[in-house]
């Protein structure tokens, strides 16, 4: 095998170049990603710490809730990062299946752990707060069921695209129930309306003003830009290293092809000095 076929192999050939569609190249994304990743990292860094001590430690305790409110800090932010990473889970799906985006499986593959870890940071501070508002840990709420709901679903989008051998079923059955689950999203998002639940209404919208003060609204807007970033960041380190890897076992193929074709049985002394 030629390195010219290597490099097909590595940087399939034929991909779109315009719009989001040139990082479809494996080395254009590389490059893009390499520039992007630090400054997400440091953005996200300092923006979480700045939200998390101002919301801690130096804003307004709740006139009802008292100093309990102030995991709203934490929470918040985690339980919208949870939603908007399935979403991204669910594009990347779309991408793959219907524009075989030869990035998307790969990205998808990295979002699920980050986007389970955020549903799971949710999980645990909503029960903290619950505790002392609602005098439970857990109630069969509408919300939070749904996010339970949610959390499964990344668990289980985990568990699909390591579950066969040709990771190219994996990767299809993780995307369709991906698209399956963008059902839950909606339910999240207003069971508080639909139906008469233990969770308070939202307190921010799009299409009206906060009901909320300023100086408890300010560091929440800077814990969720933080988190938005962090969670950008590492889908961006995990779907780099996932390429490089993808490069190097083709490498690795390409160099036992050679090998084989040279000296019959070089392939096998070459496999086993690689690990797996």
């Amino acid at each position: 095998m030629s390195p010219s076929s290597v490099k097909a192999i590595a940087e399939p050939r034929g991909a779109p170049r315009r719009g989001w569609h040139r990082f479809a190249n494996p080395g254009r994304f590389l490059r893009a990603a390499s520039k992007v990743q630090p400054w997400l990292t440091a953005f996200g860094v300092v923006l979480t710490a700045v939200g998390l001590i101002w919301g801690l430690f130096f804003a307004p305790a709740d006139w009802q809730q008292g100093d309990a409110v102030r995991i709203m800090y934490i929470h918040v932010p985690a339980a919208w990062l949870a939603s908007a990473g399935y979403l991204m889970l669910a594009l990347c799906s779309a991408a793959s299946l219907v524009w075989r985006h030869p990035l998307a499986d790969l990205a998808a593959a990295e979002i699920g752990p980050i986007g389970a870890g955020f549903t799971a940071l949710c999980l645990a501070t909503g029960s903290l707060w619950g505790k002392p508002m609602w005098g439970a840990w857990w109630v069969w709420d509408a919300r939070l069921t749904s996010v339970l709901v949610l959390f499964f679903l990344y668990l289980g989008h985990i568990t699909l695209v390591r579950a066969f051998d040709d990771p190219t079923r994996g990767y299809r059955a993780g995307a369709i129930l991906a698209l399956l689950g963008v059902v839950n999203l909606p339910i999240i998002k207003f069971s508080v309306d639909w139906w008469n639940t233990l969770h308070q209404p939202a307190t921010i919208s799009l299409t009206g003003a906060p009901s909320m003060y300023i100086g408890m609204l300010w560091p929440l807007a800077f814990s969720a830009v933080g988190y938005a970033c962090v969670f950008a960041a590492l889908a961006l380190a995990g779907t780099r290293a996932a390429v490089m890897e993808r490069r190097i076992r083709a490498l690795l193929l390409a160099e036992a092809a050679r090998a084989e074709d040279s000296v019959p049985g070089a392939a096998d002394a070459l496999e086993t000095q690689v690990p797996a």
